[in-house]
């Protein structure tokens, strides 16, 4: 099967579980030993605390003259210590950590001049073109915590105005510090025709075979750090989408994390450059935009806002419950990948009431998450049955939701079944009705590729959304229909601006799963039956 988001190997993946206000790193593979010789002079190194004494520590021992060859000597010209600098004093990093690590936590500030890692001393300098910079970078991380391969450093100003390595023992003798200035400065030159680093990304999606939505973008950004709100748009026949962090570092980090990857194996490949906009303005939640600071916000769907504004339930514009949205996404796209193997569509649904299922009442319930194709009750075990559904996504959604729920009295089990189809019982063999075949039915809810009914999927609630009402029938018609089903109404109200659609609400969840088993489908009038599907809203 092919995975969403799938790695580029020339370029190093970040961890998915890094603190939102510090950037992620790459890991780099480093076998630069050298050891380090600071010159006599220099009073300070380290931490202006103290800690760790300045000349002792950081001079290498006696007798090691064979390593001074290879080490780097280095001259810092001081100044008051605590005042600002343009180099900047980083501790407690890990060993093992490179230039390219060091130098990513100050490229959002600006352009990075120098950068010295002190191998086994677990401390580093960075030297920004400016004290601006610095200050900048100093300030930002006393607010917030920053992080190399998951350990918390601090940042600080050095006692120094500049980090200057001598001629014979520059970084051009390291080729990793080399390189990493270098990309330091490549990425500086580029984000000046861009205007700079910014919160606001721009995202273009190219070779876009199979469909991405906003949810999947917020499933991929999200794990560089949170995600405050998102804007999709068409623009030259292109996918796009504007993503705002609550900070630059973040988006810095998500640009250096991402460009360049494909969200699906060698296509879809996301294009990443800061856009010009330093805050989004989000007017509607829904499929095209969404403020995840703002719940309240209205779709821009007038009935649907109608149906939220009676539930009082805010619009949360987040993905399915217990569904990826990748899969949402190639769900509502009718989409199965080319070359995956062929996935399970069969489910095993145990502890069944025997009294009361039947394939048609397992059809109705498991047709409000897919177009079921067959069912078959076990003809020696009467408290299961088989459920052959017509998409393997659509076997996830039923899990996700109806695993666990309460149906006539019992709690239903729900899983993958080993089965990869329901088979038809042979033509004269005697089935009791027990087995059947819905590959045909007009009910089902899904046929469309891109239906929009796969962005009306909730779990079982107390609250049923119907529809297809005829204007001949009124209120007290449809809640005696539902009492005549078993179910108690507690409240009714048809949409204020489309009398067709209205929300009923029943006395539990278990009695809604019923109502709507029996329901789903009921002739109102000559011409029309009702639909019925879970609400997420209330009265």
């Amino acid at each position: 099967m092919k995975r969403p988001f799938s790695n580029n190997p020339a370029r190093p993946t970040s961890p998915e579980s890094s603190p939102p206000c510090s950037p992620h790193i790459f890991p780099h593979d480093d076998d630069d030993k050298e050891m380090l010789q600071v010159q006599r002079g220099s009073d300070e190194l380290l931490s202006q605390t103290g800690a760790v004494s300045n000349g002792s520590v950081m001079s290498p021992a006696p007798n090691h003259a064979d390593n001074n060859n290879d080490a780097k000597k280095v001259k810092l010209d001081t100044k008051n210590p605590g005042a600002p600098s343009r180099v900047i004093h980083i501790r407690n990093i890990p060993n093992e950590v490179t230039e390219a690590e060091i130098v990513h936590l100050g490229i959002p500030f600006g352009k990075v001049t120098n950068v010295l890692v002190l191998k086994g001393k677990n401390q580093a300098f960075l030297e920004m073109s400016d004290e601006v910079c610095a200050t900048t970078m100093v300030n930002y991380f006393t607010n917030c915590t920053a992080q190399l391969r998951g350990r918390a450093v601090y940042v600080q100003f050095s006692n120094h105005k500049e980090l200057k390595t001598d001629q014979t023992h520059s970084n051009a003798q390291n080729p990793s510090a080399q390189a990493a200035l270098q990309a330091a400065q490549a990425l500086v030159n580029q984000t000046d025709t861009q205007g700079g680093p910014n919160t606001v990304l721009r995202v273009i999606v190219e070779h876009m075979i199979y469909p991405v939505t906003l949810d999947v973008l917020y499933q991929i950004f999200s794990r560089v750090g949170k995600v405050l709100k998102i804007v999709t748009f068409t623009k030259n026949n292109t996918f796009q989408a504007l993503i705002q962090y609550p900070d630059v570092v973040t988006a810095q980090a998500a640009k250096m994390t991402l460009d360049g990857q494909n969200i699906y194996n060698a296509c879809c490949t996301l294009r990443i450059e800061y856009s010009k906009l330093s805050n989004l303005n989000v007017k509607y939640n829904n499929d095209k935009s969404r403020d995840y600071t703002n719940p309240n916000l209205p779709t821009g769907d007038p009935a649907l806002d109608s149906a939220l504004a009676i539930g009082g339930m805010p619009f949360t514009g987040m993905p399915l419950a217990g569904v990826t949205p990748t899969a949402a996404a190639l769900g509502a796209a009718g989409i199965r990948l080319p070359g995956q193997p062929s996935p399970n569509c069969v489910l095993l649904v145990s502890n069944l009431n025997e009294e009361m299922v039947t394939p048609d009442a397992l059809f109705t319930l498991f047709g409000v998450y897919g177009d079921v194709q067959r069912v078959k009750i076990l003809f020696n075990k009467k408290d299961n049955a088989l459920v052959q559904m017509s998409e393997p996504h659509q076997t996830q959604l039923a899990i996700s939701h109806l695993d666990k729920m309460k149906t006539w009295g019992k709690q239903i089990r729900v899983t993958l079944s080993k089965h990869q189809t329901v088979q038809l019982p042979k033509e004269g063999q005697p089935d009791a009705g027990l087995t059947k075949d819905y590959s045909n039915s007009p009910l089902h809810r899904f046929k469309k590729p891109g239906s929009k009914n796969y962005q009306n999927i909730y779990p079982p609630s107390a609250t049923l959304h119907l529809s297809n009402i005829p204007p001949t029938v009124d209120e007290e018609q449809i809640k005696e229909a539902f009492t005549h089903a078993g179910a108690s109404v507690k409240a009714f109200k048809f949409f204020p601006k489309d009398r067709k659609m209205a929300l009923i609400q029943l006395g539990s969840v278990e009695e809604a799963i019923a109502a709507l088993i029996k329901m789903h489908n009921f002739q109102l009038s000559d011409s029309s039956h009702l639909r019925v599907s879970f609400s997420k809203s209330t009265i």
